[in-house]
């Protein structure tokens, strides 16, 4: 079993990655059509839940099942409260809501990047980790619209104290709890995986050999053209994030880091096995791309898109990719000696 560095370098879709930075980099017209990338996105989306639910149908909730999606529920709610906490001294409290809350939703192609890692070296993980992933959405999501709605109050607080501000501005935004878990309930992304999911789960075994030529077969090549369209973005998301504030960038680098020791830490209090520990740590160290950014430009339209959506895409997705998982795991086996 190989778990180095190197060894994640030279894997086919990660030196695709690679490659689509390079071609960015030196302003390439590269480019995979956004209907073709969307495929991709979709496709993965299908068989990682599908593949999910099949390995929980075979077996069942068990006492690490329950503890690992409850450690991931708990982090989701960790996470956002304490990046809070850190942020709100640096940067405008509803960038600081808002970036909270990216980073305590979850990367869906990390953490199948991370179950790549998993497989490559013959490492077991379970499928109810694919259901805490699933679960980890809506506590980030409650959390931005809680962090959000503290700061206008607090805000209105501040502006009905000035006699120079007048009535109409003393008035917080009301942002409809809601209406934003419907909308993140509704997102095509997160409903697809929710419903691959429960397909999995209910076809089972019979279901997984119906469905192996196209959730498994062509799974990795589907990925390293995935992640070959990531390394576009994240190289041109890079260029447009040069005017970020070095605390962010920072934030962006370390947190990671941070967040996966905490996770690490609580599965060992529960004693879940190594490559469930991992991916708990992934999912905990990642940043939310695609649903809570979208959901934060309804629920915090004060905040900076371009700030917490750079963050996580520019920054904290590659980190994680090229360095975190083979690091993570590396503190996973220190542990486990």
């Amino acid at each position: 079993m190989d778990t180095s560095l190197l060894a994640n370098f030279i894997d086919p879709a990660i030196l695709f990655f690679f490659f689509g930075v390079f071609a960015a980099a030196v302003r390439s017209n590269l480019e995979i059509p956004t209907s073709i990338a969307k495929f991709f996105s979709l496709y993965l989306l299908i068989a990682i839940g599908f593949k999910g639910g099949v390995a929980l149908a075979a077996t069942g909730l068990t006492w690490h099942a329950v503890a690992g999606i409850g450690a991931a529920m708990l982090m989701a709610i960790l996470v956002p409260a304490y990046s809070f906490a850190i942020l709100r001294g640096r940067v405008q409290a509803f960038d600081a809501a808002a970036i909270a809350a990216t980073y305590g939703s979850i990367s869906a192609v990390t953490f199948i990047a991370a179950q790549q890692f998993l497989i490559r070296n013959g490492i077991d993980f379970g499928g109810h980790m694919t259901v805490a992933m699933v679960l980890m959405e809506s506590p980030a999501i409650i959390m931005a619209v809680l962090l959000a709605s503290w700061v206008r109050s607090r805000e209105a607080a501040s502006a009905a104290a000035s006699p120079s501000v007048g009535a109409a501005a003393v008035q917080p935004q009301s942002v409809s709890l809601k209406a934003v878990l419907h909308e993140a309930f509704t997102d095509g992304a997160h409903l697809l995986l929710i419903g691959s999911l429960l397909i999995g789960f209910i076809t089972g075994e019979a279901g997984k050999s119906m469905m192996a030529p196209f959730t498994a077969e062509i799974f990795k090549g589907i990925l390293a053209f995935f992640l070959l369209e990531m390394g576009l973005l994240v190289a041109r998301q890079l260029r447009e994030a040069r005017g970020m504030p070095p605390f962010l960038i920072g934030f962006a680098l370390v947190m990671p880091s941070i967040n996966a020791c905490v996770a690490i830490g609580l599965a060992a209090l529960l004693g879940l096995s190594q490559g469930d520990t991992l991916l708990l740590a992934v999912l905990a160290a990642s940043g939310s791309y695609i649903v809570v950014p979208a959901i934060c430009r309804y629920a915090i339209p004060e905040a900076s898109p371009g700030r917490y959506f750079s963050m996580a895409l520019g920054f904290t997705f590659p980190f994680n990719i090229i360095v975190g998982i083979p690091f993570y795991f590396f503190i996973v086996q220190s542990m486990w000696k």
